[in-house]
């Protein structure tokens, strides 16, 4: 053996390691521990799913079940995965973190895809979309008929904490004061009482109260204001079951079932009977 190979090749091993230890440092997160979260569901024979009450999107009928459109899109989701689906309500605010420690399997909340919520979740195609509306006091906003007249610090605007909504108010109300509530029974009954100029939501939940409401409450704007995506969310290093969730969107597309169920539950108010 010639002086000095030995050194050598020690150096090429631990070269060799240290680029190993490196590249598995900066190779994706692996699937959740116990597999992907489409077999898991299966070995579970259910799929846990995590929402929020949002009318139309999942509210309870007199009976104390859920219904609405993500309550359809969910359980055809978990028919065709072969599972049966249990719905786990959760505070919106703490839903993305709720997901990462496991407390369900993915959300189906109408959830917009956003820039900052994707750095924490992966989201699926786009089963829906929809957009942010504003809901006004017919005294307290009397005269309002452009974005740009919410846009002052004398105007309170009250928005459930956490959605895009709140998100969206922030931007295009940046003057604007925003009262934030845990949930948007909570905002509508300010806006009811006269204590705040409007409400910011998804539409078409401020339609739905503003005919409700007809002699307390209009709608300002003639359409919506902004525009968004909706998708599954679920944990990051799931590729399997993210390409099952984009397969599946593409089908029930294909198919016309979720604009079907879309044109229901946004397009009529046959469901009104069925709520307490």
């Amino acid at each position: 053996m010639k002086p000095g190979t030995l050194p050598v090749a020690a150096l090429l091993i631990a070269g060799f390691v240290l680029l190993g230890t490196a590249r598995a440092a900066q190779a994706p997160p692996p699937a959740q521990a116990g597999g992907a979260m489409i077999e898991q569901a299966a070995r579970r024979g259910v799929l846990r799913v995590g929402m929020s009450t949002f009318v139309p999107w999942a509210m309870q009928d007199k009976a104390g079940n859920f219904i609405g459109f993500e309550i359809d899109v969910a359980t055809r989701l978990a028919r065709d995965m072969g599972v049966k689906p249990e719905f786990i309500p959760t505070k919106w605010s703490g839903i993305i973190p709720a997901l990462l420690t496991g407390k369900f399997d993915l959300i189906c909340g109408g959830m917009g895809i956003r820039p900052e919520r994707n750095l924490k979740v992966n989201f699926s195609l786009p089963y829906d979309t929809t957009g942010m509306s504003i809901v006004a006091h017919r005294r307290v906003a009397a005269g309002f008929g452009r974005i740009e007249d919410f846009n002052a610090p004398a105007v309170s605007i009250a928005v459930r904490t956490g959605t895009t909504a709140a998100a969206a108010a922030a931007r295009f109300l940046p003057k604007a004061k925003l009262r934030l509530f845990d949930d948007e029974a909570q905002a509508f009954q300010e806006l009811l009482l006269g204590r705040v100029h409007a409400v910011v939501a998804s539409a078409p939940l401020p339609a739905f109260q503003a005919l409700a409401y007809p002699e307390k409450l209009f709608l300002p704007l003639k359409e919506e204001f902004t525009r968004e995506p909706i998708g599954f969310a679920l944990r990051k290093g799931d590729v399997d079951s993210l390409n099952f969730l984009d397969n599946w969107v593409r089908v029930t597309e294909a198919e016309g079932w979720l604009r079907e169920r879309k044109q229901y539950w946004f397009g009529t108010k046959e469901w009104e009977k069925l709520l307490r």
